[in-house]
């Protein structure tokens, strides 16, 4: 298989799932967009050999991490924070939806991992860097939070 073609599968594969992850973390369309591509990018640089699709698949989810978490560190970003205008979710889904996006960045990439892409806290620990105990923290904290939000009580 050509490094072309190999490329076009995993774009083809995995497209989506790094884009929802993105967005998730980001919270904005265009940056998650371009940290795909991004993520896209080294996956063309690196030529990386994999054991399985569920290796490839977590390469690139660690890559579009590590790739996000940049760019929330970014001096540009603490001065101007857009909000989506439209979630792309069903409608009765939307408010659920809009108040994970309201959570911090690092409560809100675990909850989409763990909820929306099927990975155990073992799996999110490795995939963003940080001990098991970290990422089950950070989800017990976003759940506090969803819960008072869903309760009308303020953070």
């Amino acid at each position: 298989m050509t490094d072309h073609s190999r490329l076009e599968d995993a774009v083809n594969t995995y497209e989506n799932t790094l884009y929802r992850a993105a967005l998730a973390i980001l919270g904005d369309r265009h940056e998650a967009e371009d940290a795909v591509q991004d993520a896209f990018l080294r996956y063309w640089e690196k030529t990386p050999t994999f054991e399985g699709p569920e290796h490839e698949r977590a390469w690139l989810l660690r890559v579009l991490s590590n790739g996000c978490k940049s760019r929330l560190r970014a001096p540009w970003r603490r001065r101007t924070v857009p909000l989506l205008e439209s979630y792309p979710a069903a409608p009765e889904e939307r408010e659920t939806l809009e108040l994970v996006y309201s959570l911090p960045a690092k409560e809100r990439m675990a909850v989409h991992l763990y909820y929306y892409e099927g990975y155990k806290t073992a799996e999110i620990a490795r995939i963003t860097g940080e001990r098991e105990g970290t990422v089950r923290s950070r989800l017990s904290r976003a759940r506090v939070h969803l819960k008072d939000m869903l309760k009308g009580e303020a953070r």
